[in-house]
């Protein structure tokens, strides 16, 4: 079961961002500030070198593989390779990992066949130096050698046909492969894709602390971007707003984990005919939604809250749209309450909705990823907007522990204020799987972002 620790590496604070001008947008106060440049490289290496170190040989073993290789170039790189090579690495033009289980007693041998230096999580098996002065193998025959000493019966490859970061090695290279090590063992190429999501979506509990932050720092922007300190009400724009964030983010140093969303989801039918249904300036009575995730170091955010721009004489939403968002976070707890170690994506879908319509929440929708080292990638996926029985595939994944999610769903039910059309609220939130419970991990919204 996962424990909760303090991550020393993590540095609390506030810094204060200067010049940034966003039209009709009021300024910030600050932010949560984030490692420098050299101590996430830091941090990532030790990482690293301990997932290699300790899930790898038990996964290998789980798979079936004795040995794993990943090959990819210079500027299409693999992303599982991303995820095992140093934070500031250079990866020049053909890159080549070969994980190879010598057993329980010797462990997993990890070999670099590329000029690559990888600050010692790989054991380099090729002379490049000789190589260029043509006194010794090619790199190709480099690999050859290595397969053919080891003489694996099972060999993964990154081919996988369900999840797309299982399946980033291309049809040139796995040419070069199959030349490289002859028939005997071209023969024994298999999908690596069972190895691959297993290796994705474990996490070690220092990582989950990361996943921890970076929710938190996600969800302060969030609720700066919801403020009357960014909110101009009859100037502000929802762009505006989109365009916030995302510089939020940059001028911290880091990146978008997708391309953010914010938008004007609800107004009265009165609002609409005064200002038009094209008019994007916030306004009093507007709910707000964003959609928006952070990337820090290696580690993915997703997010979606709501927020209302009271009118004058207000203190709070009114309680139709209140009781809607509460609805959501009952979606949430029976959410949460139906993580069991071994279930199918579709049977985690299939239980949780039926628990939701049992307790009468209205129209209840899931739609919820993996999260971590990617954005929609590689456990089970709980359901779709378009499909919520059966996801062939993606949806037959079966859930483990250490695994993150986003909780990510929504209920609609009628606005009697709005002569009873219905209004949907789908809110998202990051989760931690950590065996025996699903918890979030940076807090959740209970209420909405109040605007005056």
């Amino acid at each position: 079961m996962f424990k909760k620790a303090t991550m020393a590496v993590i540095i609390l604070g506030i810094i204060v961002l200067a010049g940034l001008e966003i039209p009709a947008v009021a300024q910030h106060g600050g932010t949560p500030s984030v490692l420098p440049i050299r101590e996430r490289a830091a941090f990532v290496h030790k990482i690293a070198a301990k997932r290699l170190d300790t899930l790898l040989p038990r996964m290998m073993r789980e798979t079936g593989f004795d040995m794993w290789i990943i090959s990819c170039n210079e500027d299409n790189l693999d992303p599982i390779f991303e995820t095992m090579i140093p934070y500031e690495n250079w990866n020049p033009i053909t890159q080549i990992l070969v994980f190879y289980d010598q057993g329980p007693a010797k462990g997993v041998e990890r070999l670099n066949v590329a000029r690559t230096d990888t600050q010692g999580l790989f054991k380099n098996a090729w002379d490049a130096a000789a190589w260029d002065t043509k006194k010794g193998e090619s790199q190709w025959e480099a690999l050859g050698r290595v397969v053919r000493e080891r003489d694996p019966k099972r060999i993964g490859l990154n081919e996988g046909e369900v999840q797309w970061a299982a399946g980033a090695l291309t049809s040139v290279l796995k040419k070069k492969i199959v030349e490289a090590v002859g028939p005997k063992y071209a023969a024994r190429f298999q999908s690596a894709e069972p190895l691959v999501t297993l290796w994705a979506e474990t996490l070690l509990e220092e990582e989950v602390e990361i996943m921890e932050r970076t929710a938190a720092l996600s969800r302060s922007i969030i609720a700066d971007m919801f403020s009357p300190k960014v909110i101009m009400v009859g100037q502000t724009t929802a762009d505006d707003l989109r365009w916030y964030y995302w510089q939020r983010v940059a001028d911290l140093g880091l990146k978008v984990s997708f391309s953010p969303f914010v938008s004007i989801r609800g107004r009265a039918p009165k609002d609409v005919e005064k200002w038009g249904k094209d008019d994007k300036v916030i306004r009093p009575g507007d709910l707000l939604h964003c959609d928006v995730g952070l990337k820090y170091m290696r580690w993915n955010s997703d997010h979606q809250e709501m927020a209302y721009v009271l009118r004058p004489g207000e203190t709070d939403a009114p309680e139709t749209f209140k009781k809607l968002m509460a609805e959501t976070n009952r979606l949430q707890d029976v959410y949460c309450g139906e993580f069991r170690t071994g279930l199918t994506g579709n049977e985690l879908l299939g239980n949780m909705l039926k628990k939701a319509r049992e307790l009468g929440i209205p129209n209840p929708k899931i739609y919820s990823h993996s999260l971590g080292y990617f954005l929609h990638e590689p456990g089970p996926l709980i359901g779709l907007p378009w499909e919520q029985v059966n996801n062939v595939g993606r949806g037959d994944i079966k859930l483990v522990a250490m695994s993150a999610f986003t909780a990510e769903m929504s209920v609609t039910g009628p606005v009697p204020e709005w002569g009873g059309a219905d209004f949907r609220v789908p809110l998202e939130q990051d989760i931690l799987f950590d065996g025996e419970r699903a918890f979030f991990l940076a807090g959740r919204q209970t209420s909405f972002h109040l605007i005056k």
